[in-house]
């Protein structure tokens, strides 16, 4: 998902609108167009608020995505296990050199395959851009679940812009504990929001060894209430090298070009 200019004065204080209606519904903290996101930013924490309802404004956003905790260069390619009951589970995450345009805004597709066993059990495409603050947006997926009679099941998919979906915020340009963001929005389909816990977490991954300095973020689904909590840890120039729920690891084994 190299560093994009700036925005103008103006242009900057719509952007505060855009990130702020990203991360709630409620953008009264803005006063004026001087005011920058990173001012914004160590002064109010982000909150989920209703009714959602993020400003997207196409010139704002640009397809190199270069957040230090949210690099996607294409042509670049992460590796992941998990052991889980089913089996040794892999999945490979791809930063194509593809693009696709939604609600007039050019996106970087990530090619995501899971398999368990060596079976394939998922298959996904997500999109993603990135504001001139810094900000990474996910502005969908389509997604397949393979089950083993071959069947497909789609459910989760979405697009920004489409059937009342938007897009959501999944790593923030300027962080600080506590803010809150949602993820996606797809009313009743996708509905994953994420909460900044920690900007020191430390962790030891194959790919990494041992590093601190780590944004950690609480990932949960409005949809599950019931689903256990995520842990994402994620690492500057990285990106994502660890996800974390009760009972399960699925942790960066390496990275490589293709």
């Amino acid at each position: 998902m190299n560093p994009a200019a700036r925005l103008t004065a103006f242009v900057a204080g719509l952007s505060v609108v855009v990130l702020t209606a990203a991360c709630g519904g409620n953008v009264e903290r803005v006063t004026g167009t001087t005011t920058s996101a990173a001012a914004a930013s160590t002064t109010t924490r982000m909150k989920i608020t209703d009714p959602y309802s993020p400003k997207i404004d196409p010139s704002a956003f640009s397809t190199t995505v270069d957040n230090p905790y949210f690099p996607l260069v294409p042509g670049t390619r992460t590796i992941y296990e998990s052991h889980t009951p089913d089996g040794l589970q892999q999945t490979t995450t791809e930063v194509t050199r593809d693009a696709k345009t939604i609600m007039g805004v050019a996106t970087v597709v990530v090619h995501d395959v899971v398999r368990v066993d060596g079976r394939t059990t998922e298959d996904t495409l997500d999109w993603y851009a990135q504001d001139h603050d810094g900000n990474v947006w996910y502005f969908g997926e389509a997604t397949k679940a393979i089950n083993e009679d071959g069947t497909v099941d789609t459910k989760g998919s979405f697009e920004g812009g489409v059937g009342g979906a938007l897009p959501g915020i999944v790593m923030l340009g300027h962080r600080q504990v506590r803010d809150q963001c949602r993820q996606e929005y797809a009313k009743g389909v996708a509905e994953d929001t994420g909460e900044v816990v920690s900007l020191t977490g430390s962790e030891t991954t194959p790919l990494t060894g041992p590093v601190g300095d780590l944004v950690v973020t609480k990932d949960a689904d409005l949809l599950d209430p019931a689903a256990p909590e995520e842990n994402k840890y994620y690492m500057r120039g990285k990106g994502l090298i660890l996800t974390v729920e009760p009972g399960a690891r699925d942790v960066a084994v390496r990275a490589e070009k293709f």
